[in-house]
């Protein structure tokens, strides 16, 4: 590896307090205005705004300019006069009814629109510096992206062309892109206004382009947008780095710390892998065979059809240290007479009274076509008189399960509401979500699925934004007959039956060299993250090496189903990997991730660290040694460790 991937690649990740946010330019830092130019101060550079076209540029510390956005695609008409203002300017731009403000923030620089009319704009317009050199996506955990990769312009990798909704397909409202040439340069580009804002890709002379949208709308409440730019070192996380910063100064970074401290039973969750249990895994034999193993930590998930875990299981689970919860799901609603599961039963007139409406009266229709969705704000109202969700969740944890994943609430998937008696915004949908989850986490130890920034601070853990979904996936899954289906009842198919990915599925969700940890640098340390349920460590076996080097460079926990059988067939491989992860992910699981770089130019040998050194891992996804370390091999040494643990996933439990 040469000199210069050191320093522009694997540049240690000090960007946090010190480097993005917590220093300099403060409200006396208005800067200049040079005709249409405005000259603002940043943390490593001057920003320069264009005020005629919304075009964003930047003069680094040492002398680079680069372009940090083209000027809003289409136009935006004839600016009104410019105002100064004590941190920065404001200006209009009168034929889109769009008044601005550009300000320098706690070292960024933000740019803010309000719209007096439901408009739309697109911008900004990013990735065409030339200098421009890679581009970092918060698709699941993350990707880094170089623009020039074949793959990804290609319609194999299924990036180029498509448009992704910020709120609702990104685990974090972000993006970013590195630079080329010299000492490390990049820029992130944050949308904390990220319901009604899109970011579309586009292959441009072979190179990918990311511009964003928004659309203002006073009925859904987007009549504001915001984007703040910031300079970086060009480290692939650096993005999500900057985004824990704004987090942090905004009061909305949560602490695993603070949860165990409310809720001592979250400390579980430290070194615990995570297993949804059927059949004779969800009795307390099968909890006997997991700690006979060897197993000291676990969380144990069940479904809500017949059979759950029932009382002597979740104290057989609890003696052997472990976390027990239902699955439940307070979203879809369906006749109790037909009703497919018992989460989608609810008494009285729930169904349909509570159904989400669209525009035309009609009601949104259920996941799978199923019922419907139901509107988290008509629970909101009756629950002080009517007690739905508490009666629920009291039924569901009478056997004294003191975990709940509540699948979908801390998604991006939000709705607007215009059934009267209980209209919602997408933005109301995500405050009466996060006020039934805040209620939950009172008591239990909260998971949810795909876990969102917003609902970081309620939630201990989440399955799924661990897993960059590329959407070919959803067809597959769609594929029963590939793919497997719900029966048999106690090992249904759908995630049991292993399968084997399509090439270029497999290469868009887990070639390693393109994966990068923006989700755990953004949010270790608040919540532990996991990947989908339906995704098991067993469902792939192609990629079970991979997926099990991730899990440790990222200090994450591996996501199982087990029935009786499965606990036979790959019980010592589990207990093998889980014996390995459990000091790691003890230590660690409470601290900030402080280091992701690439050891090699082919970025198959990849490095992180966890708070001040208490955890450094190394993974070589290649197939040669490094170093030392053998292809297929992970060494993680704790502060305390006079040596590395190694771990070679393919030989653990042989």
């Amino acid at each position: 590896m040469t000199s210069k991937i050191t320093r522009a690649v694997a540049a240690s990740l000090a960007l946090g307090a010190a480097a993005l946010g917590l220093t300099g330019c403060g409200s006396a830092a208005a800067g200049a205005l040079k005709g249409s130019r405005l000259e603002l101060p940043v943390t490593g550079g001057t920003a320069v705004v264009d005020t005629s076209s919304l075009a964003v540029s930047a003069r680094t510390g040492d002398g680079r300019h680069l372009v940090l956005s083209e000027g809003a695609a289409g136009g935006l008409g004839k600016p009104g006069p410019v105002t100064r203002t004590a941190d920065g300017a404001r200006w209009s731009y009168p034929a889109k009814g769009l008044e601005v403000t550009a300000r320098t923030e706690r070292g960024r620089l933000r740019i803010g629109l309000r719209a007096d009319r439901d408009e739309a704009v697109n911008w900004p317009v990013t990735g065409t510096d030339p200098a421009a050199s890679a581009v970092q996506l918060p698709r699941g955990e993350g990707l880094d992206i170089p623009v020039r990769d074949a793959f990804w312009n290609s319609a194999k990798g299924g990036l180029a062309g498509s448009t992704v909704d910020v709120g609702a397909d990104l685990a974090l409202p972000l993006w970013g892109y590195a630079m080329k040439g010299g000492a490390g340069h990049g820029v992130s580009y944050l949308t904390p206004t990220d319901i009604g804002t899109s970011l579309r890709f586009a292959s441009t002379g072979g190179r990918l382009r990311a511009t964003a949208a928004h659309a203002f709308s006073a009925g859904e409440g987007t009549r504001d947008y915001a984007v703040s730019f910031a300079l970086t070192d060009g480290n692939p996380v650096a993005p999500a780095a900057d985004y824990r910063s704004y987090l942090a100064q905004h009061g909305q970074l949560g602490s695993l710390r603070e949860k165990i401290r409310h809720n001592p039973a979250t400390a579980k969750l430290l070194g615990a892998f995570h297993a949804y249990v059927w059949g004779q895994a969800r009795t307390a034999a099968g909890v006997d065979r997991l700690r006979q193993l060897g197993v000291d930590r676990m969380w144990l998930g069940y479904d809500s059809g017949p059979g759950p875990m029932n009382a002597q299981a979740v104290r057989a689970a609890k003696k052997a240290g472990y976390l027990v919860g239902p699955y439940d799901s307070f979203d879809n609603g369906q006749d109790p007479r037909t009703a497919d599961s018992p989460t989608s039963s609810w008494p009285g007139r729930v169904y349909p009274d509570f159904c989400i409406r669209r525009a035309d009266g009609s009601a949104e229709t259920g996941f799978g076509g199923r019922g419907c969705y139901l509107s988290s704000r008509a629970f909101e109202k009756a629950e002080p008189g009517r007690h739905y969700l508490a009666d629920r969740t009291r039924s569901m944890v009478a056997n004294g399960a003191d975990s709940y994943f509540l699948d979908v609430d801390a998604t991006g998937e939000v709705f607007r509401d215009h059934a009267a008696g209980h209209e919602m915004t997408k933005a109301g949908d995500r405050e009466m979500r996060l006020a039934r989850m805040r209620r939950l986490s009172k008591d239990l130890v909260l998971g949810s699925e795909s876990a969102q920034p917003w609902a970081n601070r309620v939630l201990a853990f989440d399955h799924g934004s661990g897993t960059p979904v590329a959407d070919g996936l959803w067809k597959l899954e769609g594929d029963r007959q590939t793919w497997g289906g719900y029966f048999p009842q106690n090992a249904p198919k759908i995630f049991f039956k292993p399968v084997r990915l399509p090439d270029e599925l497999a290469t868009a969700m887990y070639d390693p060299k393109y994966r990068v940890p923006l989700y755990e640098t953004a949010l270790h340390g608040s919540l532990v993250n996991a990947e989908r349920w339906e995704l098991s460590y067993e469902k792939l076996p192609a990629q079970k090496t991979a997926r099990a080097l991730l899990a440790m460079l990222y200090n994450t926990p591996l996501n199982y189903v087990l029935d009786g059988p499965s606990l036979t067939r790959h019980g010592a491989e589990l207990a093998a990997l889980q014996r390995y992860f459990s000091p790691l992910h003890r230590a660690a699981g409470t601290e900030r991730m402080t280091s992701f770089r690439w050891l090699t130019g082919d970025r198959t040998v990849q490095r992180t660290v966890f708070g001040d050194g208490t955890l450094t891992v190394t993974a070589n996804f290649g197939t040669r040694a490094h170093d030392g370390l053998p292809g297929g091999c992970a060494d993680a040494k704790l502060r305390t460790d006079a040596h590395p643990r190694r771990l070679c996933p393919a030989q653990a439990g042989g």
